[in-house]
């Protein structure tokens, strides 16, 4: 049972909790919203209780929602990592990968590899980058390219929760 270390769910109320977990899942606080509109009970002082939630209602989300969830993640080692233009999770996600250490050849290979992949899929590849290094992400990408699009949207929302749970327990 891993209790949450600075605050308890359950007795927030509405407008604090989804401050507080609007970007567990990037930019999408409609799951923080519809976590807590199923109700508080002590199952979501629990980080792996609340994980759970809201792990379920992204898994039972719309197509829609889903494919937009996982559009608002950036790409890694992309753009706006480069120009400084992710969240505070993102950034410290990416940065604790060694992403930010780069040398010239591997960012223009994960550039190429984004474009490759988003032309592929239609959304960007989607890593949970926590414990991983920059060979690992690259290795992952350049094998996960070749994947069937059903499999990949089904890897990028099972990533997209391994990072909730990585940024639930950050709390």
């Amino acid at each position: 049972m891993n209790h949450f270390q600075t605050l308890t769910p359950s007795s927030l109320s509405r407008e604090a909790f989804v401050a507080t977990f609007a970007d567990i899942y990037e930019h999408s606080a409609w799951v923080a919203e519809q976590a807590f509109d199923l109700g508080q009970d002590p199952s979501i002082d629990e980080i792996d209780g609340l994980h759970q939630r809201m792990a379920d209602l992204l898994l039972s989300a719309s197509h829609a929602a889903q494919l937009a969830l996982i559009n608002a993640h950036p790409d890694l080692a992309g753009k706006a990592a480069v120009q400084g233009e992710l969240t505070a999770a993102s950034t410290s996600e990416q940065a604790g990968a060694g992403i930010h250490q780069c040398t010239a050849e591997e960012f223009a290979r994960f550039t190429a590899l984004n474009d490759a992949y988003k032309a592929k899929f239609g959304f960007p590849f989607i890593m949970a980058v926590k414990g991983s290094n920059r060979h690992q992400l690259l290795a992952a990408f350049e094998t996960r390219i070749h994947n069937t699009p059903e499999q990949e949207f089904a890897c990028a929302l099972a990533e997209i929760n391994k990072i909730a749970l990585f940024r639930l327990q950050q709390l």
